[in-house]
This record gives structure tokens, sequence and C-alpha cells, in this order.
């Protein structure tokens, strides 16, 4: 495992978005990088396990695991779009780290989560030390099985470090920004973060594709990888 940091800011928030149901978490932390005015990537995370695919989206390079920093609200982003099947237990170990060496104040885990009803709406949170999520428009998920490398975060840190996971009811396995959309409202009702979700909502198609595109494309890449090494045994 690799961790490169060109800048090591102390006592931040870490907010992590990977990978998961209804993309929630990939496009909370998409959006809010696209969103808050200073954000500048500072590192990335890289596993031998990994395929060595990178996507260029628009004429610039997007690290299937890249590191990013807020100076004004002292955040920090792990953002995913590549798949993380089978290193789930790796990355988790990767986000202790980075929180060991930035002195994380919370870790928060973004995540999407199967609804029970055809309209979803809530948002649920589980948490080691934080009961203001309540105020903040949230319920306590009391019953539940969660998955993935929220399930392997919380494994690791939940006697360590301070920790929050928010989960968005989606009735999608395809991407849902509406799902972000309520996270975004949590997160910024919470952090301060002054950012208004509804043009996610208003573009939830267009952003929806972006994020889809990026997914599609180091699939794609992996899938041609795999055949070319498939055709090199014979």
């Amino acid at each position: 495992m690799k961790i490169e940091l060109s800048k090591k800011p102390q006592g931040v928030t870490i907010i992590g978005g990977f990978p998961g149901f209804g993309l929630v978490g990939t496009i909370t932390t998409e959006y809010l990088m696209d969103h808050i005015d200073d954000v500048q990537k500072i590192g990335y995370i890289w596993f031998n396990e990994m395929n060595p695919l990178i996507a260029i989206h628009e004429g610039s390079v997007v690290d299937p695991l890249g590191i990013f920093y807020s100076k004004k609200y002292n955040l920090v982003l792990l953002h995913a779009v590549t798949n993380i099947t089978g290193v789930e237990w790796k990355l988790a170990e990767a986000v202790s780290q980075v929180s060991k060496l930035l002195k994380a104040k919370e870790v928060i885990c973004i995540e999407g989560i199967g609804a029970m009803k055809k309209v979803s709406s809530d948002v649920f949170y589980t948490s080691n030390n934080n009961q203001r999520w309540e105020e903040c428009g949230t319920k306590k998920l009391n019953e539940g099985i969660i998955m993935g490398v929220t399930a392997a975060v919380l494994s690791k840190f939940q006697k360590v470090t301070p920790l929050s996971c928010i989960f968005a009811e989606t009735n999608s396995k395809l991407p849902d920004s509406r799902a972000s959309a309520r996270i975004i409202k949590v997160l910024d009702s919470y952090l301060g973060l002054k950012i208004d979700p509804k043009p996610l909502i208003k573009k939830a198609e267009g952003f929806e594709d972006k994020i889809k595109g990026l997914m599609k494309k180091t699939s794609t890449a992996q899938l041609s990888k795999t055949k070319k090494e498939v055709s090199y045994m014979g």
C-alpha cells in the first residue's frame, strides 16, 4: 500500500466517499469537490492489487483513489472512482493511516442504503462518539447490515478514531444523485459548508452520467486488461 501526500494538514475532518449502493459516496464527494472553492488535490492512495488504470476526464487525469483538501474548512475528501471490490480491508487500513498522518479529529463515511419503500427520503447515521447528527436531519440506524468499505472502516475505527457513517436511502443500483443531495444537506448543516444541494437535484441526470462514464471507463479498461492477460496465456 502506498499513500502519497504533498501536504499534511493537521486536525482535519475526513469525508470518505467510495463506490457503493447508488454510488452515493462517490457522487457526494465529487459534488463537494466541485462546489467548495479552494479544494485541491494533495495526494492519492495506491495498492499493488489495484489495476494500473487511470481515467481521463475533460483532459485531466482522474486518480482512482484521490485525496483532496479544503483549507477553508480544514476538510479532507477521499474520493474513489474505481472498482474497490477485493481491497475493502486494505482501503479501510489506508483510511486509518491517512487519519493518523493528518491527526484527524473525525472521520465521516458516506454510503447508500437500500430503501424499504418506493419513495426513499430518509438519512440515517451511526456514530461512536457523536449524537449531533439527529439535529442535522438524520435518524439513528438501529437495525441493518452494512457491507463494503464502510463496514471495514467501522470495524477498524470502532474504538479508536471518532467515526460517523451517514447513509442515504436509495431505491437505485444506478447512480442516485437525489440521495446524495440529501447527504449534502445533512453535511451542510453539520459542518457549515454553505453548499446548496438543489443544483445536484436539478442536474441529476447529467451528473449521474458523468459518474457512470468515469466508472465505465475504469471497468472497461479492467476488462480489456483481463482479456489481454488471458491471451498472453494462450
